[in-house]
């Protein structure tokens, strides 16, 4: 029987059986209280407890209600939660699907930012190369100029330096100018306008002048567009005092940050991903709500761990989250820090992260030298050194030009098994 043979036969047999343990699922979830059940083992899921298969087949939306009405049954009966391992399992599942409403792109977080900050404050427009008659090289910037007009998206010639220091001059005046560059790349045109007018003014003026700016765009490695398209800009602004320099990786970073940068006093460099812009990622009501954003300088824990620390920030956050599962599957906890800010720097969360953990692995795709996770190594030798029980470990892009050849591409740019291979030898474990 051949496989497409195979897919109707699995689907005619898989209907009737979803269609049985739907029907029986509320009974199932309702008698939960009773000590007894005879199913197998599910422990990917919900947690180490008895359950059968079809809870595997619930939404959300059926899920959710369920749960939350046996939790309150238990409650009304016993006049208090038992402290299970099945029942924490279930709040704990509860509270998970709770806060994970909805899902969006990060391009639609990153839009949706931009439109609300625009809508509150007459002040911001959005200034760059196709931003407004093509809504954007990456679709950014969709719908904003049949909503705000040509005088608060404005499309611009090919002149980096140009724009950038017409947007510059326009934060001096109190406007709140967005640039948008197609890359990062190309704000080397534009630099003198970034580091000498923007980030030094400030300090230049003793504080008179404040100038409230972001430059935001894709930045580092895509795919198979060479080396004067591919770099990563992270530590070259990070390392300019008067810059605040910011790194999204998922949807909620893109959304909460973008806004943060946005009403920030001070200029913004704003590091976006192209290959995330097409990325979903759950987020909540508490993040849809327009009055929401992440606190600049603030790293995040996006998975808790024991015996390993991974820092990463933008697209290598996911690559870490992957290669913590393939960890956590050789028995080895890793904990994942979004760092989200790279200037700030979350110097505190980072510490305490290797303190509790013993052991570090950073990540980034740009330079080895110089580079980000040379920056952390030197605050945890700094601050945390006599916790270390093995030497840190540094996971970077090649020390080279990003080569256009695919093969060859692929090995100039951290992989997932790169960052496995490093967590093990920090542990001491060869295989």
């Amino acid at each position: 029987m051949d496989s497409s043979t195979n897919q109707i036969a699995k689907s005619k047999e898989t209907e009737p059986t979803k269609r049985k343990h739907i029907k029986d699922k509320r009974a199932y979830i309702l008698s939960l209280s009773s000590a007894h059940t005879n199913t197998s083992t599910n422990t990917s899921r919900f947690g180490s407890f008895q359950s059968p298969p079809f809870l595997s087949l619930l939404s959300q939306q059926e899920f959710e209600p369920l749960t939350m009405s046996w939790l309150v049954r238990q409650v009304v009966n016993n006049g208090r939660l038992q402290s299970s391992s099945r029942i924490r399992a279930l709040q704990h599942a509860a509270r998970t699907y709770a806060t994970a409403g909805k899902e969006i792109t990060v391009r639609e977080a990153l839009n949706s930012a931009l439109d609300e900050e625009m809508g509150a404050d007459p002040r911001v427009f959005v200034m760059g190369e196709e931003v407004g008659e093509y809504q954007g090289a990456y679709k950014i910037t969709k719908g904003l100029l049949d909503k705000y007009g040509p005088e608060r998206v404005i499309d611009t010639p090919i002149t980096e330096a140009g724009f950038a220091g017409i947007g510059v001059g326009a934060a001096y005046k109190e406007l709140r100018p967005v640039i948008e560059f197609m890359t990062f790349n190309f704000s080397m045109q534009a630099i003198d306008h970034i580091i000498n007018s923007a980030a030094k003014s400030n300090y230049m003026s003793a504080g008179q002048i404040s100038v409230p700016i972001v430059f935001r765009g894709p930045n580092g490695a895509a795919a198979g567009v060479g080396a004067q398209h591919s770099q990563c800009y992270a530590a070259w602004y990070g390392s300019c005092p008067g810059l605040k320099v910011l790194c999204p990786y998922s949807s909620e970073d893109a959304r909460g940050l973008l806004k943060a940068a946005i009403r920030d006093p001070d200029p913004v460099v704003f590091l976006e991903n192209e290959l995330l812009y097409g990325e979903s990622f759950p987020v909540s009501e508490e993040v849809l709500d327009s009055n929401f954003t992440v606190p600049i300088g603030k790293a995040k824990i996006e998975r808790q761990g024991k015996d390993v620390t991974i820092t990463a920030f933008s697209k290598m956050v996911g690559y870490a989250l992957k290669a913590a599962d393939i960890l956590a599957e050789e028995g080895i906890s890793a904990e994942v820090v979004n760092l989200r800010s790279i200037r700030p720097l979350d110097r505190p969360t980072i510490n305490e992260s290797v303190r509790k953990t013993n052991r570090l692995v950073t990540v980034e795709e740009g330079f080895p030298q110089h580079g980000v996770g040379a920056e952390i190594c030197a605050s945890v030798i700094e601050d945390s050194f006599e916790y270390l029980d093995a030497p840190v470990e540094r996971i970077s892009g090649a020390d080279i030009p990003m080569p256009y050849a695919p093969n060859l591409e692929r090995l100039a740019v951290p992989q997932i098994e790169d960052i496995v291979r490093a967590a093990k030898r920090a542990c001491y474990r060869s295989s």
